[in-house]
This record gives C-alpha cells, sequence and structure tokens, in this order.
C-alpha cells in the first residue's frame, strides 16, 4: 500500500534532536512518507544554538512547490520560520489553499525563554499565518508572546486556548509540557476545537531527555491528520506517541546537554 505524505516546513537541527530531523523521524514512527523544506539552517547541539542561517523565503517557497507538485502531500506541519518574509511566504501558499490540514508550531521561543523571532516575523504569524491553520500547536511560552499575556494557571492556559482560537486557527492544541500551577507532576495539554474543551493528562518522565519534544508532538499529529484520523484521535495518538518516546529516551546518555527521544521506540 502506498503511504500518506506529510511535509514538513522548518529549520534543520544538526545535532538531530529537533527541528526537521525530528519531524521525518516522527513521521516515520507514525507511518507516512516525510518530506521537507528546509528554512533555516543551525548549527546546534543539546546545549543550546550556536548559530542560524537563514534560507532565502524564494528558495523555501521552491522547495515547497517541487514537493508539491510530485508527491500527494496530505498534511502539513510548520516549525521555525526564521524570518517573517518567510512566514508570509509560507502564508502565502496557505491561503492559495496548497497546504492540506496544516498544523502550525509557532517556533518563537527557546526553552532559555529568549525570543527567536524578530517582532515583525511574530505578527506575521498573528495576522498571515494563524488564519490558515487547521491546529495551532504553541507551548505555553509560545502562547504567552502570541497573546501578549503571561499564563501561570491551568485556568488561565485554557482561556488562552480559547483566545488563539479567535485569531483564526480551526483548533488550538496549548501544550502542556511546562508546567503552570497545579500541574507538577502532570502534563496538561488543553485542546479547543473551536466549540469545546478538552485536556489531555499524562504523568510528566523524569529526566532531561526532551530536545525536540515539540517538534515531535506537532509532527505526530501531522501525521495523523496525514492518515485521515479527526482531531482528537490525531491528537491522543500524537500525545501517546511522545509520552513513549520520551520514557523511551529517559536513561540514554547523548551530549551534555538536553538530549533527544526514542522516536523509534528502540528502547520499548
Amino acid at each position: 500500500m502506498t503511504p500518506r505524505v506529510a511535509l514538513t516546513i522548518a529549520g534543520s537541527d544538526s545535532s538531530g534532536g529537533a527541528g526537521v530531523q525530528a519531524d521525518l523521524k516522527a513521521f516515520a514512527a507514525c507511518g507516512v512518507f516525510g518530506a521537507s523544506a528546509i528554512t533555516a539552517l543551525t548549527a546546534q547541539n543539546t546545549t543550546g544554538v550556536r548559530g542560524v542561517h537563514a534560507v532565502p523565503a524564494a528558495f523555501v517557497v521552491a522547495q515547497v512547490e517541487a514537493v508539491l507538485d510530485d508527491l500527494d502531500v496530505a498534511a502539513v506541519k510548520t516549525g521555525m520560520l526564521a524570518t517573517a518574509e518567510v512566514v508570509h511566504a509560507v502564508a502565502g501558499l496557505a491561503a492559495a489553499g496548497r497546504l492540506p490540514r496544516l498544523v502550525v508550531d509557532p517556533v518563537m521561543v527557546a526553552s532559555s525563554g529568549a525570543r527567536l523571532l524578530e517582532p515583525d516575523a511574530e505578527r506575521a504569524y498573528l495576522e498571515a499565518l494563524l488564519p490558515h491553520a487547521e491546529v495551532l500547536t504553541p507551548n505555553l511560552s509560545e502562547a504567552q508572546v502570541l497573546l501578549g499575556r503571561s499564563i501561570t494557571t491551568l485556568a488561565e492556559q485554557r482561556e488562552a486556548a480559547r483566545a488563539l482560537g479567535a485569531l483564526g486557527p480551526r483548533a488550538v492544541l496549548v501544550k502542556g509540557g511546562h508546567a503552570v500551577a497545579g500541574t507538577q507532576d502532570e502534563a496538561v495539554d488543553v485542546l479547543w476545537d473551536g466549540a469545546q474543551l478538552r485536556e489531555l493528562r499524562a504523568g510528566r518522565v523524569a529526566g532531561t531527555n526532551d530536545h525536540g519534544t515539540g517538534c515531535t508532538l506537532a509532527s505526530a499529529l501531522a501525521a495523523g491528520l496525514a492518515r485521515g484520523e479527526d482531531l482528537v484521535a490525531a491528537v491522543e495518538a500524537a500525545k501517546a506517541y511522545v509520552l513513549r518516546a520520551l520514557a523511551g529516551g529517559a536513561g540514554w546518555r547523548l551530549g551534555a546537554g538536553h538530549g533527544p527521544l526514542d522516536h523509534f521506540g528502540w528502547e520499548a
């Protein structure tokens, strides 16, 4: 049987744990064929990012169009888009109906808390890209940037999901990898589907091997949509997959910082 195809539009992680590399691993592990368009090259490892070289927006579009002209893409996931020009270019493709079942993972804030995008690129997300997203998947830091408010409680996380939904995406998944008050023992993701809130809870996995968790979750979600699953089923399957990947890689010693996940269940 010919596999379904998912496309990631994201930055490259030279250490292999996040970005396009994590996306393609998650696609494969979740049963879809992965294609990619690279928006930026990064020099990074498990301890941090040393440099970023952005790809010109026109060449990002050329990569995407080359894939779309030849492969039957069933879902698309965006990660690090790097510049306002790239955000607008991707939004233009989405507005033209070229990016089916679009999952937007708004990579805006590093795990250290540092902002990764200039203000004009952040505005481009809000004004141009979010209205075309089928699902928006911010973590708590990114949700705070998009809304310009702090999120410190589960009630505020729920309200953030609704507020982000009002900005245009059909659904919003506010990821709870970083704990809010009262969720230190659980990772609580909040899903708003435009009509109803759902909370997806799982126990936290001890350890520091969590590099690429957000990329992996969004890619697993896109894989589920590519396979034809409905939103809730795709979200639930993606969260379960990430939990297994975190648990599998928890004891690894790859690098001196935050190591990667076990995308392929090697430790199962």
